[in-house]
C-alpha cells in the first residue's frame, strides 16, 4: 500500500499548529486526531494509533492544540481550543478526495472534538473516544456528559475498566442514554490503556486500539 506522510502547518484563530497528515492510497476514511491534556500529537500512544490506521486504509491528521504548540503545560479552555479543532478538520478536509471524515481524540482530545461538534464548529462522520474523561479524578459527581445527549452521530468509546477518570457504572449508565454510542471496555486497563503485568510500550498500545476504530469506522458507511 503506498502511503503519504507529511508534516504541516495548520493556520489557527489561536496562530499556527502543527500537525501529521498520512494518507494510504484510496482510503476508507480519514480521521482527524486531537491528543490529550498532558502529551502532545507526537506522543507514541498517538503516532501508534494514527500509522496503525493508516496501516488499515484509514487517513489520519493528528495535530497540536495551540497551548501545546506554545509549550504550555494547562490546556487550552474550550472557547479556544474548539476553533482549533474546527480549523484542524477543514484542513483534513481539504486534503481528503470526500471520504467520510471522522474525529477522534485522547481524554481532552475527544471531550473537545464532542464539545466542538455540540457547538456545530466541526460535522463529523462520527466521534472515536480513546479514554473519555467523564469526569475528574476523585470526583464522579462531577459528570461531563450533558453536550453528548444532544449528539446524533455514531460514537465509539474506547475505555479502560481501570480509568480513574471514568467510573464504570457512570459510563454505563450515560452510554445508556445515547443511541448512537458503542461502549467497548478494555480490561484492565488504565487512562492511557496500560495493563498491570502486560509490558507494552505507548506505541503499540496506540496501536492495539486502531483495528477496533477501523471496524467501527467501516461498518458505520
Amino acid at each position: 500500500m503506498s502511503e503519504q506522510s507529511e508534516r504541516i502547518t495548520i493556520p489557527t484563530p489561536s496562530g499556527d499548529v502543527s500537525g501529521v497528515y498520512q494518507r494510504p492510497e484510496a482510503p476508507d476514511a480519514t480521521v482527524v486526531l486531537a491528543h490529550g491534556a498532558g502529551a502532545g500529537m507526537d506522543h507514541p500512544f498517538m503516532v501508534g494509533f494514527a500509522e496503525a490506521l493508516t496501516g488499515l486504509g484509514i487517513a489520519t491528521l493528528r495535530f497540536n492544540f495551540a497551548y501545546m504548540e506554545a509549550g504550555k503545560r494547562v490546556p487550552d479552555r474550550a472557547p479556544k481550543a474548539i476553533p482549533v479543532w474546527a480549523a484542524a478538520a477543514e484542513e483534513a478536509r481539504r486534503r481528503s478526495d470526500g471520504e467520510p471524515l471522522w474525529a477522534a481524540g485522547k481524554s481532552f482530545g475527544g471531550r473537545m472534538a464532542s464539545m466542538a461538534l455540540a457547538e456545530g464548529a466541526i460535522d463529523p462522520a462520527g466521534l472515536i473516544f480513546l479514554g473519555y474523561p467523564l469526569h475528574p479524578a476523585g470526583k464522579p459527581e462531577k459528570l461531563r456528559d450533558e453536550h453528548l445527549y444532544g449528539l446524533r452521530v455514531p460514537m465509539l468509546f474506547l475505555q479502560g475498566t481501570r480509568d480513574t477518570l471514568a467510573n464504570r457504572e457512570l459510563l454505563d449508565a450515560v452510554a445508556v442514554k445515547l443511541p448512537t454510542a458503542t461502549l467497548t471496555w478494555q480490561e484492565g486497563g488504565d487512562h492511557s490503556f496500560a495493563v498491570k503485568g502486560l509490558k507494552r510500550s505507548a506505541y503499540d498500545v496506540g496501536a492495539s486500539l486502531a483495528p477496533q476504530a477501523a471496524d467501527f469506522v467501516r461498518a458505520a458507511h
